[in-house]
């Protein structure tokens, strides 16, 4: 016998509350306690109790030791299964590739693996002179503009021992690293200008997450005698996608009529 259209509806909403005390533990700052959970949900403690216990052995919630609710093994699972960046260089990647139309240099998409800036995507230069896959290089993050970045906004923190000297030009104290800095957050971008590699110049923007908290640096690289006299405009272009790109990992879809 087919359900009753009231069964449905009762079903769809323990489904709806189900979801909502998922949603709940997972945008947590903190594990949640019965209580916590009880009261933001609004729900009687004996639904609410059962509720987490199907959660519970479903694998959407787990309790820590302390008895209170963090997401579960599932999240994990998956996690485990797909490259966490996947998602962040599928959404980045129409950004980059007007950048590369609009610069014509090579285009950069950097986050951090524990204390090193690992570049996750790449858009090559239409000038013979600056193509090259730095995907497959480790670069030390101090002496590339996408690792200024981090730096920066406080997304790694600045090595507390003298950092390694690749040019002359190469910054090589932590002080110094930190004034950069400020200077990189006032001017909203962060510029190498033969720290690197002598002749190349990088300009990279903070990309921002879900929280407001800088998840990648994009970038472009190029010669310096093609950059040098266009950081600004650079800068500033980087920075307009960058905010696009913010806010759709924000979950907000960029305004009507903005490119």
């Amino acid at each position: 016998m087919a359900p009753s259209v009231e069964q449905s509806a009762t079903g769809t909403q323990a489904v709806d509350r189900a979801a909502a005390l998922v949603s709940t533990v997972v945008h947590a700052d903190a594990p949640l306690s019965f209580a916590d959970l009880q009261e933001a949900s609004g729900l009687a403690k004996s639904t609410t109790s059962r509720m987490l216990a199907a959660l519970e052995r479903g694998g959407l919630l787990e309790r820590d030791p302390e008895g209170s609710y963090v997401a579960g093994s599932l999240f994990w699972l998956y996690a485990a299964r797909h490259d966490p960046w996947e998602e962040l260089v599928r959404l980045a990647r129409p950004a980059m590739e007007r950048i590369g139309e609009e610069t014509s240099e090579t285009v950069h998409l950097s986050v951090t693996r524990g204390e090193k800036v690992v570049q996750v995507a790449q858009v090559d230069s239409r000038y013979l002179l600056g193509t090259r896959d730095w995907t497959e290089i480790d670069v030390p993050a101090h002496t590339s503009a996408l690792g200024k970045v981090f730096y920066a906004w406080g997304a790694l923190p600045v090595p507390a021992h003298e950092l390694e000297r690749l040019t002359p030009t190469t910054i090589t104290e932590p002080e110094a690293l930190r004034h950069d800095g400020i200077r990189t957050r006032k001017r909203g971008w962060a510029v190498t200008d033969g720290e690197l590699e002598v002749g190349l110049t990088g300009v990279a923007v903070p990309v921002q997450g879900a929280r407001g908290d800088v998840v990648a640096a994009l970038g472009i690289s190029g010669p310096t005698p093609r950059l040098e006299d266009r950081l600004d405009e650079i800068g500033t272009n980087l920075s307009s996608h960058a905010e696009q790109l913010s806010r759709l990992l924000r979950g907000r879809a960029p305004k009507e009529g903005v490119a």
